[in-house]
């Protein structure tokens, strides 16, 4: 289900269809290394990490992380952009992935601005937050040019890994 679309992207729910390219993304080397390894390793695992996690999300917040699908491609899924509405956070926190071969080309960009914009007014959000590791460069670059700003150090997960929290007014 297409929930917005930009000059170049299709931005739609996942489902369990989309299980192999959700594998591949989530073992790609920088989801990995920046945001975690989430332990798939077969396309049954990608399957229930959809359901109990992406799936489950639109249920209980109307929202969650979308697939983004490359037009001039013939709509090949290149990443995901959205929203998680996590119990050790505040606000709903914006994220992104892509696979290597669509990174650093303004996709995220492109993608954020949408998801900002349905988050504000279709989600009726009044303030947004993001993390990243602090080693992450490219993502807090593309945070502070979505309107982010630094708020603080924090340490949100059981893994105790310290993160920087930007946030938004929406």
């Amino acid at each position: 289900m297409i929930i917005a679309e930009t000059d170049r992207l299709l931005i739609s729910k996942f489902n369990t269809k989309d299980a192999p390219f959700f594998l591949e993304l989530a073992n790609a080397p920088n989801s990995k290394k920046y945001i975690g390894d989430k332990n798939l390793k077969s396309v049954e695992d990608a399957k229930q990490y959809l359901t109990n996690k992406t799936i489950k999300s639109y249920k209980d917040f109307d929202f969650g992380f979308y697939k983004l699908e490359l037009k001039e491609e013939n709509n090949k899924p290149i990443g995901t952009c959205g929203l998680a509405k996590r119990e050790e956070l505040e606000f709903a926190d914006i994220g992104f992935a892509f696979l290597p071969q669509y990174e650093g080309k303004g996709f995220g960009y492109e993608a954020s601005i949408e998801i900002l914009k349905l988050a504000k007014n279709r989600f009726k959000l009044s303030k947004i937050t993001a993390i990243t590791v602090p080693y992450n460069k490219n993502s807090i670059k593309l945070l502070g040019k979505l309107g982010l700003t630094f708020e603080k150090k924090v340490k949100p997960f059981e893994d105790d890994e310290e993160l920087l929290l930007f946030t938004k007014n929406l």
